[in-house]
C-alpha cells in the first residue's frame, strides 16, 4: 500500500477530529470514567484491529488510552491508518 503524501494527510485529518500527526504517525488520547471503561475501548479497538489486519500501538494508563497508528511495513502513513482511525470514531 502507497504511503499518503503529507498534503493530503493534513486535508483527511479534518474528518477525523481528535487525531493529530506526529511524524509518520497518527495519535489520539481518549479519556474515559475509569479503568473499566478504557478496557472496554481496547477490547472493541482489538476486535476492529483484527478484522481489518492493522494493528495500533495502544498505551493505557489508567483511564487514558492513547492510540497511535502507522503503516511500519510501509515507513509512514497509508490508507489503513486513517481507515482504521475512521472505524474505531465510528
Amino acid at each position: 500500500m502507497a504511503l499518503i503524501p503529507d498534503a493530503d494527510i493534513d486535508q483527511r485529518l479534518q474528518s477525523l477530529p481528535g487525531w493529530t500527526r506526529e511524524g509518520k504517525s497518527l495519535r489520539r488520547v481518549y479519556s474515559f470514567e475509569g479503568f473499566p471503561q478504557a478496557i472496554t475501548f481496547v477490547n472493541r479497538v482489538a476486535e476492529l484491529a483484527e478484522a481489518q489486519d492493522h494493528h495500533p500501538d495502544i498505551l493505557v494508563e489508567y483511564r487514558r488510552v492513547t492510540l497511535t497508528l502507522s503503516s511500519h511495513d510501509e515507513g509512514g502513513l497509508t490508507a489503513r491508518d486513517l481507515r482504521l482511525a475512521k472505524a474505531i470514531d465510528s
